[in-house]
């Protein structure tokens, strides 16, 4: 049983299969509607022996997924995936009891950006932990969280192993998503200009304040002359009787947009059919079922708030309408993703209905990735006029917009000195790792600013950079996080090459990199840290990517496992652990040293020293341990060895660095029975076995 998949899905499946064959775990960052669900069930239907434990948001994005799974699927039914184990993110939180005697093949990590949040990271850490060998796929439109430090959650999860990725941009150009028609305009934006205003009356200089007032007078004419929202919808909606989707905020939001919606789309439908859904909405599934099923020939609008963001797909869309207030890039993207699915409308509308100014530039971003992918394939230039001429962008705020850049381009002269000194520094240091009171030649406090440009990025302070400020400052190499962030990063890329050369992340305590850098230092403090014994706590992205190195956090038990592996490997070639305590292994470890202490620990003569745990004490005895004191059994054995060499030789005259070939301190052994037999504290019997194979009691 097999899905008949898209080629772009196909090429991404058989990518991902190679890299988890190799490197036991995948990442696949397709946009929304491209059918990525599509790869996991695949996996789920080619390995049908295999548990595949599937993670998502919500049961209802699940149920939706298998609808449009049995939409696809001819003479699909729901035990075709009877190896499938369905789980939400927030049910990993409590206890893993259900895992006990499930032996899970592949973990299937939908929407895995959700991952990040405190609560479900950790109840995700704690299920890959103890599915060690389960391989892990993961799914998403957007792996990065942009507002939260712009955490990679690819590089978090997957260790940076993405098998395929593919832009919104792209995907419209390969004719994978339809081109939609893209209409931007403006419905509110009052607090905005109150905020503009008062910025431009602050300004000291007197000219430039007087030329920005008469901008803004031209931008509050503008305003005023714009075409109201009915006209907007009434030329631009080609389908009055289409189903389309309203995104929202809140729920006061929504009250107010659907309330207004009915003077609207007035000129297009006096009676629209009108549904709602929220997250929290008992009544929410019958809402949207009552709005899929609605076939009438009048307007229907399903207004949403965070129901249809991520990983549910609704049929027969027309259209989607933006009438959030603020959305962060991941959500944006989400959102006008759900007009956009591979076999879907050919040509869909996108009503971008700002309430800001800082949010005029949404669109620009997918237009550069669309043009990007045609500027590197040079031979398809017919195909991207017709793009192009498919895709188009109508924007209904253009002149507002102009003036608006006006306007913030004097208000930002400032900021722009200051980015030309900074420039120049990067452009001679290679960096902006300045210190907080770095003074550049001119006189600029360019440490300053560049940390006031962090803290404003971070929403620290009460100003705020505008995208263009980000992207200009990335440019030139802008470190978004704090210093002692940074110091964090660079000691993980030392510790990234140590256990690439080394194998392990067994960095000894006085350990320095090429660099100089002190990296066995960092990593027992990074230790301390992780146990709350000293500095600032880690975050749980900090011990996710140490983790994914190999971090060592219990350097006792780790090296307690090294050397019983040794002793596993020394009683598989003689049989038992009857070693003398001098005795060293072949790779330098002192194997006696270790079974002598872990034998005093055991019986209490060790003092100070942790107890043996019990688990501990149960895998020594199964590869021979003998607790008792071994002295008469080692004796036995060095007698035995010393009696081979009498019966090869004809003597035992062999100095005292003599070894055996079995790594047997032979020599030492011979002068110790001499030293005890000159103190008299060598048994009679003994002596005399040894006299009996020519024993030298005084050397000659």
């Amino acid at each position: 049983m097999a899905l008949q998949l898209y080629p772009h899905n196909q090429t991404a499946y058989n990518a991902a299969m190679e890299m988890l064959e190799k490197e036991g775990r995948a990442a696949i960052i397709h946009p929304t509607g491209t059918g990525k669900s599509f790869l996991a069930f695949q996996l789920a239907f080619l390995h049908p022996d295999d548990i595949v434990l599937w993670l998502a948001p919500s049961e209802y994005i699940y149920r939706t997924q298998l609808k449009n799974l049995a939409g696809a699927m001819e003479g699909f039914a729901p035990e075709m995936l009877s190896n499938v184990r369905f789980m939400t993110y927030a049910r990993l939180m409590g206890e893993l009891d259900w895992l006990s005697g499930i032996h899970i093949g592949w973990i299937v990590l939908d929407e895995f950006h959700r991952a990040g949040s405190p609560q479900w990271g950790k109840g995700v850490r704690k299920l890959l932990r103890a599915c060690p060998d389960a391989k892990r796929l993961g799914l998403t439109a957007t792996h990065i969280r942009y507002l939260d430090q712009q955490r990679d959650m690819a590089a978090e999860l997957f260790g940076g192993h993405i098998a395929s990725e593919l832009s919104l941009g792209e995907a419209m150009a390969r004719g994978i998503l339809p081109a939609p028609t893209y209409v931007i305009s403006l419905y509110s934006c009052q607090e905005d200009l109150n905020c503009l205003e008062k910025r431009i009356c602050a300004m000291k200089n007197k000219k430039a304040r007087l030329k920005n007032q008469e901008r803004f007078e031209q931008l509050r004419r503008a305003l005023r002359q714009a075409e109201g929202l009915d006209q907007i919808f009434e030329r631009h909606m080609k389908n009055p009787h289409g189903k389309y989707l309203v995104f929202c905020q809140s729920r006061e939001h929504m009250a107010q947009m659907m309330e207004q919606s009915r003077e609207w789309f007035a000129r297009i439908d006096k009676r629209p059919h009108m549904y709602g859904i929220a997250y929290d909405d008992p009544d929410a599934a019958k809402q949207f079922e009552a709005f899929q099923k609605d076939g009438s020939s009048h307007l229907r609008l399903l207004f949403s708030i965070d129901m249809l963001n991520e990983g549910v797909h609704v049929n027969g869309v027309d259209g989607v309408i933006l009438l959030r207030p603020t959305v962060s890039p991941a959500l944006y993207l989400q959102q006008i993703g759900r007009a956009l699915s591979a076999g879907g409308r050919e040509h869909p509308v996108i009503f971008d209905i700002v309430d800001n100014f800082r949010s005029l530039r949404s669109i620009d971003c997918i237009q550069e990735e669309a043009d990007s992918y045609f500027l590197a394939k040079a031979e398809l230039k017919e195909e991207r006029e017709r793009f192009w001429g498919r895709f188009r962008v109508i924007d209904e705020a253009a002149d507002c917009k102009k003036l608006v850049a006006q306007i913030e381009a004097s208000l930002t002269a400032g900021w722009e000195g200051y980015y030309l000194e900074a420039k120049r520094f990067f452009e001679e240091h290679g960096h902006l790792q300045t210190p907080k009171s770095y003074v550049a030649p001119s006189g600029v406090a360019l440490g300053a600013w560049i940390l006031t440009q962090r803290r404003a990025y971070q929403g620290k302070t009460g100003g705020r950079l505008s995208d263009l400020q980000v992207m200009r400052l990335n440019a030139i190499g802008m470190v978004w996080e704090s210093r002692s962030e940074s110091v964090f990063e660079s000691r993980l890329s030392a510790l990234r090459s140590y256990v690439k050369e080394h194998g392990n992340a067994d960095v000894p305590a006085g350990y320095l990199s090429e660099d100089g850098t002190a990296l066995g230092k960092w990593v027992s403090n990074v230790r301390q840290r992780y146990k709350g014994v000293s500095g600032k706590a880690l975050t749980e992205g900090q011990i996710d990517r140490l983790n994914a190195l190999g971090m060592i956090w219990d350097k006792a038990g780790y090296a307690w496992e090294r050397n019983f592996e040794k002793a596993k490997e020394y009683f598989l070639q003689h049989g038992n652990l009857r070693i003398p305590r001098e005795y060293i292994a072949d790779d330098g470890t002192a194997l006696g040293v270790w079974l002598s202490n872990q034998r005093n620990i055991a019986m209490g003569r060790k003092k100070g020293a942790k107890a043996l745990q019990e688990g501990q004490v149960r895998r020594l005895e199964e590869i021979g341990m003998e607790w008792g004191r071994p002295q008469d059994e080692n004796w036995d054995e060095r007698y035995r060895l010393a009696k081979r060499y009498w019966n090869e030789h004809g003597n035992i005259r062999i100095p005292a660095s003599y070894v055996t070939e079995d790594g047997q301190l032979l020599g030492k052994w011979l002068v110790r029975q001499r030293e005890q037999c000159r103190n008299r504290t060598l048994k009679k019997e003994r002596r005399e076995l040894l006299s009996r194979i020519g024993m030298e009691w005084e050397k000659k």
